[in-house]
């Protein structure tokens, strides 16, 4: 009798268990050959509904059960929690179609390989302080409101007082609209109610510049949380605010360049115009081209779709605050500049025929041999060369080709689709550029650099003399949130990173490819050439990136959410510009052309310095280059582009190890040459008829 009883109990136990097991199916589809379309859908069955969904892809919701826009051939995994917490982990793969999704699945962990190191948190990593995002305290805003309204909002009557304590859903407000439509407002999350605006008290009025301007404009009150909550990916993962190895790379080599030559980017301002405008071109001096025109090189190369569509970036995940950081850092960034192109003419190479050869390559070899450190210095000059090689054909390239086809395209429907012919087209541009060399790519960078940058900076200054009337709140938005910025910004750390890392990435100071192009300027005098390079953080950062900002928050469109990038903004101009998007959409293109040539260069002096310097050798890669236009503006490569990107920062870590290195002998050169220019030793044009022989003697 007991076993049958027992044999039943056991029957009935097994099958409450396998009652209770998750069983997971999974539909797996790749929709077309475009990459990152991947999807995966799951269906459960079994344990207690509802079900938590955890992916590893941070961008799918807890609740949703289908993770979309996925990277082809790299695995991603699911966690199901049922209601009782029972779970069970899966993990999937969608299938490649074509070759440029198995490109992208290979370059994926390539990317996050690099991306751990140029972005790695050392003050984190070792405990300083806590990287996770908090949030004190819930903002409390117009449920209906968003950046672009028209409307008028008042407080009508608060339904719960002052520091009482609230629960998620509780009415604590009624907001009337201009319109006479009152709206009541509940609480989102639970705590301790602050009000922030008094009854009757108007909360945004669109009428009113400050308002316009006011970062969260639409806020009447604040809820605190009862303990620090943090924010949260939507798949549940904390979110963080790192401050990246490669942003203080960049930023301390820079404080130290500027203490080390005397606030040099202050002082040597003036004269670096000078310079640029000419009074000091020798047309004896050895060299190719004039210092204005290795200057419209150089600055052609770093002004570009970053100052269009990486500071609207910046401005939506720092506010406004950000743009106080990217000034200063693009300050201190013309410091920088200085040194790396000082020793890019000291140690160039120039041959029988004309030709020049310079750079970071040349003086992190020649350089730091002098200093007794030959070997290390080969090492750091290789390294140097390879990733300038692979950052010209990505960032340099096709980078461009593809973002500047993605924006002309979303202007001129007639281009959709097309973009291998519209990268022929450009191919066929470039090549009739390059091909001649740096002086016919300093012919056309001298042309187009300063009419390109004029048609930008006369529609920004447009666009703020419209709204000049809200000068006043937009100066206050800056400061303020540059001090004190909120939670929801990334707070102080958050912004302030956020500013210097848009401006290292923008002007690439640093980096040490502007020392290619500053080393075939004429001049007998090495740092003469960094007067005139550090004009180019001013130019792309201090002035480029801080218009774009200014457009952004004079207008508004800091606070729109749901546009970035370029779209952003290209409305914050129509918003007072109506045809100016397309004006926008055409200097975006020479923005994009103009740093390919000069691109183009860099790599190549880098390919000749691991290949040898014969014109064949030039030619192969300038070949090579074209082909990589025309793939860049026809095909989708996703992280293919991300990785050649990064290069160009990771070019900096050897390139400022010579620089520290060598900074002392810059110095001395520095000191030599305000010694010749205050005794008048220098070659003038003025001087030319009236003291030959204080010519003759300088030159």
């Amino acid at each position: 009798m007991k076993k049958p009883f027992l044999l039943l109990i056991m029957l009935t136990v097994t099958a409450f268990s396998f009652a209770q097991e998750l069983t997971v199916t999974e539909t797996i589809d790749n929709p077309s050959k475009i990459i990152n379309d991947g999807q995966i859908s799951i269906k459960v069955e079994g344990g207690q509904e509802p079900y938590t969904y955890k992916w590893s892809n941070q961008s799918t919701s807890l609740k949703s059960n289908i993770a979309s826009g996925l990277t082809e051939g790299v695995p991603y995994s699911v966690t199901v929690t049922d209601a009782n917490g029972l779970s069970v982990t899966k993990e999937y793969e969608v299938p490649t179609r074509a070759i440029t999704e198995v490109f992208n699945s290979t370059m994926t962990p390539a990317v996050a390989a690099l991306g751990s190191v140029l972005f790695w948190d050392p003050f984190a990593a070792i405990g300083i302080y806590d990287p996770v995002k908090y949030a004190d305290a819930k903002m409390v805003g117009i449920p209906s409101w968003n950046a672009r309204t028209t409307n008028k909002y008042t407080l009508k009557k608060w339904l719960i007082n002052e520091g009482i304590h609230v629960n998620k859903g509780d009415e604590i407000a009624i907001v009337s609209k201009r319109t006479g439509e009152d709206e009541t407002v509940t609480a989102s999350v639970s705590g301790k109610l602050n009000h922030l605006v008094k009854e009757g008290q108007i909360i945004y009025n669109a009428d009113n510049p400050e308002h316009v301007i006011e970062t969260n404009a639409d806020v009447f009150a604040k809820i605190e949380y009862d303990e620090k909550v943090p924010l949260l990916h939507p798949n549940g993962d904390k979110q963080t605010s790192s401050i990246p190895f490669i942003v203080v790379w960049l930023v301390l080599g820079a404080t130290f360049f500027t203490l080390r030559m005397g606030f040099i980017n202050i002082r040597g301002f003036r004269h670096s115009l000078d310079l640029a405008k000419g009074k000091f071109d020798d047309p004896n001096a050895p060299g190719q081209i004039t210092h204005f025109q290795a200057l419209a090189t150089a600055v052609s190369a770093t002004v570009g779709l970053g100052n269009i569509a990486g500071v609207a970036v910046a401005i939506s995940l720092g506010g406004a605050g950000a743009t106080f950081w990217m000034i200063l850092a693009g300050l201190l960034g013309m410091s920088s500049k200085f040194v790396e192109c000082t020793l890019g003419v000291k140690y160039r190479d120039i041959l029988p025929d004309g030709r020049v050869f310079g750079g970071p390559m040349n003086y992190l070899r020649y350089g730091l041999e002098k200093k007794n450190l030959k070997g290390f210095g080969k090492v750091l000059a290789g390294i140097f060369a390879v990733l300038c090689v692979g950052a010209s054909f990505g960032g340099g390239n096709m980078f461009q080709a593809n973002q500047s086809f993605a924006i002309l395209s979303s202007q001129l429907p007639a281009l959709e689709g097309n973009g291998f012919y519209f990268g022929l087209i450009v191919m066929i541009l470039v090549g009739v550029v390059i091909i001649g060399g740096i002086k016919s790519i300093a012919n056309v960078t001298g042309k187009i650099v300063p009419f390109m940058a004029a048609v930008y900076v006369l529609g920004a200054l447009a666009v703020i003399i419209f709204n000049i009337k809200n000068v006043g709140p937009a100066i206050s938005a800056i400061i303020d949130g540059a001090f004190s910025p909120s939670a929801l910004k990334g707070g102080f750390i958050g912004v302030l990173i956020v500013g210097f890392q848009r401006a290292a990435f923008s002007n690439e100071a640093g980096v040490g490819s502007a020392a290619i192009a500053h080393s075939t300027a004429k001049t007998n005098h090495p740092p003469s050439e960094g007067f005139v390079a550090l004009l180019e953080p001013f130019i792309d950062t201090v002035v480029v990136c801080t218009l774009t900002a200014l457009v952004l928050i004079f207008t508004g469109m800091h606070e729109v959410t749901g546009v970035a990038g370029a779209e952003l903004t290209s409305t914050a101009f129509g918003s007072v510009i109506s045809w100016f998007p397309y004006v926008l959409a055409i200097a975006v293109f020479l923005f994009a052309f103009s740093t390919m040539i000069s691109w183009s260069y860099y790599g190549m002096r880098a390919w000749t310095y691991l290949f040898g310097k014969s014109k064949r050798t030039e030619l192969a890669y300038k070949l090579l280059f074209l082909v990589f236009v025309v793939v860049g503006a026809s095909v989708s490569l996703g992280a293919v582009l991300d990785f050649s990107d990064m290069m160009i920062l990771a070019m900096s870590f050897p390139n400022i190890i010579g620089l520290y290195i060598m900074s002392g002998e810059v110095r001395k050169d520095l000191n030599e040459y305000w010694a010749k220019l205050k005794s008048n030793k220098l070659f003038r044009k003025q001087q030319q008829k009236e003291t030959p022989d204080t010519q003759q003697a300088a030159s």
